[in-house]
């Protein structure tokens, strides 16, 4: 058994404690807002677990320029494992923007501009696993999915601005608010610190998530290698 590292093993206290602090702010210290009420907290949770996602894409777009430059697996395997992470917490965003939304818009789900294009920013990448599942060869595999990574991030600006671009009922967090962004508010000093510090959270979320899933990776390659050492 691989011993875990001791800077990991920091981080993952870190990480922790960051959570329960930021959890306790969301609850206990950032106001309630005057017209949506207790359901706006949602949006702490909700911004930045689409932040992680975006964050996400983009890490694996930058290590799949590096596999293809220099053809190491691990950038393959911190390209699978960035993935993923982004995946499920894309995932998480549209379902808290959901219960977020229900009281405000009314609906739980409306093919709003910035809704529509996260949609086809998950579609993209689930689509990745479905091309990894696709390819027996791990090389051609690992090259064929680094130039998919790359390509699919187009999604992710596009997700980005689509808010700033359409007209659209989604409000735009930072920067001015499009006329009929029905859920937009000001943020006050508190709200803006809350919000700051759960982006800063659940970054440190995503890296030591990635940073154990990359361990996995490593291990499973090895299980991989002599696996085959046996067959040969």
């Amino acid at each position: 058994m691989v011993p875990k590292p001791q800077l990991l093993r920091i981080l993952d206290f870190v990480t922790v404690v960051l959570l329960l602090i930021a959890t306790g702010l969301v609850f206990f210290y950032a106001p309630i807002e005057a017209i949506m009420g207790n359901v706006q907290k949602v949006f702490y949770f909700h911004v930045a677990s689409a932040w992680v996602g975006m964050l996400s894409f983009m890490v694996a777009a930058v290590v799949g320029i590096l596999y293809l430059a220099r053809e190491e697996r691990k950038w393959d395997t911190i390209g699978l494992s960035s993935v993923e992470i982004g995946l499920i917490f894309s995932i998480i965003a549209v379902v808290s923007g959901s219960i977020w939304a229900r009281p405000i818009w009314n609906t739980w789900w409306t093919w709003d501009p910035r809704l529509t294009t996260t949609t086809i920013m998950i579609f993209v990448y689930a689509a990745y696993f479905m091309l990894r599942s696709g390819i027996d060869d791990p090389d051609k595999m690992a090259r064929f999915t680094a130039v998919y990574a790359i390509i699919g991030f187009v999604s992710v600006p596009l997700t980005f601005f689509s808010a700033r671009l359409y007209r659209t009922i989604h409000p735009v967090i930072i920067g001015s608010n499009q006329p009929g962004a029905t859920s937009s508010f000001e943020m006050t000093v508190s709200m803006q610190f809350v919000f700051f510090f759960s982006l800063i959270t659940f970054t440190f979320i995503y890296l030591d998530l990635l940073w154990h899933r990359v361990r996995l990776g490593i291990l499973q390659e090895k299980i991989i290698q002599l696996k085959m050492k046996l067959y040969d």
